[in-house]
Formats: structure tokens, C-alpha cells, sequence
């Protein structure tokens, strides 16, 4: 990759972000995952000092349906992730990608200067484009 290109997280990351409280149950997480077509919810901070949390498809596999638990009877609260890495907006996709390599994780919150929530991307996304301005088209 030549030094002209800086790809920014936020040249990469998907602005629509889908959320849901976290007194929701799975059922209805799973539900707003399925209309959505994404496989991940962020959940929604109680204030602008909390921390983000987020809900993926893998969580719902792992603490309700191998635990043989009812998705109407958990809440999103007791299976999510929080906190959450965020990704600043201007942040070089490289270094994106090493921290959620670092930390095994498929996606980040990308957030701004204000820490608000911009965007969510997906460690896939980013090298997929890291290839493509490398070396052209893949």
C-alpha cells in the first residue's frame, strides 16, 4: 500500500445502525435482527457516560440456544457484550483491522470525536477494501 492512501474507518463503515434497548428480550432482538438483515444490534446507552453495548448472532447460539434457554425470557442485558470496542471515524482501517484481530472480534463501533455512534464496520469490510487499494481490483 503506498503511503498516499489512508483509508479511514469511516471511508468503510455502514452509517445505518440498527439498536434496541437492553430490557428487550432475545425474541424481539432476533426479530429486529431478521427485518434488519444484519446480524448484529447495538444497545442503546442509558446515558451519554455508559458505555455501548452490542448483541451478535453468536451470543443468542451460545447463552440461550445451547443453554436450552427460552428467548422470551432472557433479556438482551444478560447475553451482551459491554463495553464495546469502539473505532474512532478517522482511525487507518490498518490499525482498525490489528485491534479487532487483537481482540478476535468481526466488528466495531465506530464513534466520533464526541464519542457519539456514527457507524458500524466490519473487519471483513476493511480488508476487503485494503486489498482492493493495495494491489486493484481483487
Amino acid at each position: 500500500m503506498t503511503d498516499e492512501s489512508y483509508i479511514k474507518v469511516s471511508d468503510v463503515m455502514t452509517r445505518e445502525i440498527r439498536t434496541i434497548d437492553l430490557m428487550a428480550t432475545v425474541r424481539e432482538a432476533l426479530r429486529s435482527m431478521e427485518e434488519g438483515g444484519v446480524s448484529s444490534l447495538v444497545i442503546e446507552r442509558r446515558d451519554s457516560s455508559d458505555e455501548f453495548g452490542m448483541l451478535v448472532i453468536g451470543d443468542v447460539a451460545e447463552h440461550v440456544i445451547a443453554k436450552n434457554h427460552s428467548p422470551d425470557r432472557v433479556n438482551v442485558y444478560e447475553i451482551m457484550s459491554k463495553p464495546v470496542v469502539t473505532l474512532d471515524e478517522d482511525m487507518h482501517i490498518k490499525y482498525a483491522i490489528r485491534l479487532l484481530q487483537r481482540f478476535s472480534l468481526s466488528r466495531g463501533l465506530v464513534t466520533d470525536h464526541n464519542r457519539e455512534l456514527v457507524g458500524i464496520v466490519t473487519r471483513r469490510d476493511m480488508v476487503l477494501r485494503y486489498a482492493k487499494e493495495d494491489a486493484g481490483p481483487v
